[in-house]
């Protein structure tokens, strides 16, 4: 497949296999979530809690509650919201970054996300400066990536080939 933009660049021959169709993603998000934990590299930030903002934008390839308005056919935004209390509680990072992979992790682990956004601020962390943060992208591994061999199976599975029958 070229890219329409410049038809030179071709992506890699597995991307379109391992790479849900963006065209029909279903964007759940949370955006402006405040609490208050400790994070920080300087002495001045391992004592004391500090604010922070979390936008978490998380993706699912057209969401089934589209068709049967069940909220476990898609991600429970109050869950999520749930879990990043915890999170904030229990933690013992020290960088934005890490602490954004933390909740990428979650989405996509616990919350079954395929594509997630996370952004998180530290607000008025300098006098003249609004905020500072960090924003990662992250998405699911393919099946095969999580299951080498499993995946071989299932697509065998999958075409009518169980393994064992014959």
């Amino acid at each position: 497949m070229l890219n329409p933009t410049n038809p030179s660049i071709r992506p890699p021959s597995t991307a379109s296999a391992q790479m849900p169709d963006l065209s029909a993603m279903d964007v759940i998000f949370i955006e402006g979530f405040v609490g208050d934990t400790v994070i920080g590299i300087h002495e001045t930030e391992l004592h004391r809690t500090q604010p922070l903002v979390i936008d978490v934008h998380m993706g699912l390839p057209r969401a089934r509650a589209c068709d049967t308005d069940r909220i476990v056919d898609t991600i429970d935004y109050g869950a999520v919201c749930e879990r990043l209390r915890r999170l904030m509680a229990e933690h013992k990072l020290q960088l934005l970054e890490a602490f954004a992979e933390a909740i990428a992790d979650i989405a996509i682990g616990e919350f079954g996300a395929n594509w997630v956004r996370v952004k998180v601020v530290k607000p008025r962390k300098f006098s003249d400066v609004a905020a500072v943060g960090v924003q990662i992208e992250r998405r699911a591994p393919p099946p095969e990536a999580q299951f080498p061999r499993g995946g071989a199976v299932l697509r065998l599975i999958g075409s009518g080939m169980v393994p064992g029958k014959r």
